[in-house]
């Protein structure tokens, strides 16, 4: 089962602090599940954490995180080769991909090395819900803010363009995130850009901005515009999603 149209969930959450597990996915994993339309079977999940390089225990957090969702979690390694033969068939045959956090400028640059580009494009048009977490928001986009090159953020411009906006997260944990995006959409380094809080995430039917949805109270999403020279912020309310 894929979605109608080319859907998106970007977003700066996911999981929370496990019962039994040391994580479970929260409510914006499930509303990818969701909104992917899988009914009858086993969600077809895969994770993706090249972001980070791969490490294994938290590939192995991820799938048990999975089971106790009730969702089919496979892992597509890139390091230190891919674990699949064909990733991009793999990509096709699920019904969400969730990338995880971590350096957007390696994530895109190993996928890169390994042709993922086309590959995600492919999944996306195909229907397979794309989503995930900080790196794994911010590579849907056309760039986004980034420390992938040292403590000190910067622009990240080389992202994948499913979405021609910027993107920011980690809004209001991250102090330096709000005035960086504002200052590279006034100066045009980034086009309309589009934030997320920690919890929120943004859903899009093709390149359309539906909805911005919630595993929490109280945060919520930017759409950040230049404006005569300067960045002018609009607050998006998003929706509160059921609690898994």
């Amino acid at each position: 089962m894929t979605t109608d149209v080319p859907t998106i969930l970007a977003t700066s959450g996911g999981y929370r602090p496990g019962r039994r597990t040391w994580i479970e996915f929260d409510a914006l994993v499930h509303h990818a599940v969701e909104l992917s339309g899988a009914h009858g079977r086993r969600p077809r999940v895969t994770f993706v954490g090249t972001a980070s390089g791969d490490p294994r225990w938290f590939s192995h957090e991820a799938t048990e995180a999975g089971r106790v969702a009730g969702f089919d979690v496979t892992v597509l390694d890139l390091f230190p080769m891919p674990n699949l033969e064909d990733p991009a068939a793999h990509l096709l045959e699920q019904d969400v991909v969730w990338v995880n956090g971590g350096s957007v400028a390696n994530l895109l640059a190993v996928w890169d090395v390994h042709d993922l580009r086309p590959a995600m494009r492919a999944a996306w048009e195909a229907g397979v819900v794309l989503s995930g977490v900080s790196a794994g928001s911010i590579c849907w986009y056309l760039g986004g803010t980034t420390d992938s090159f040292g403590p000190e953020l910067r622009a990240v411009t080389n992202g994948l363009a499913l979405l021609p906006y910027g993107n920011g997260v980690h809004y209001d944990s991250e102090a330096r995130r709000r005035p960086l995006v504002h200052a590279l959409v006034a100066d045009g380094t980034l086009p309309e850009t589009h934030c997320t809080d920690d919890g929120v995430g943004l859903v899009y039917c093709g390149t359309e901005l539906v909805e911005a949805v919630s595993e929490r109270d109280g945060p919520g999403a930017y759409v950040v515009t230049a404006a005569d020279g300067s960045a002018r912020e609009e607050r998006l309310e998003p929706r509160r999603l059921p609690s898994p």
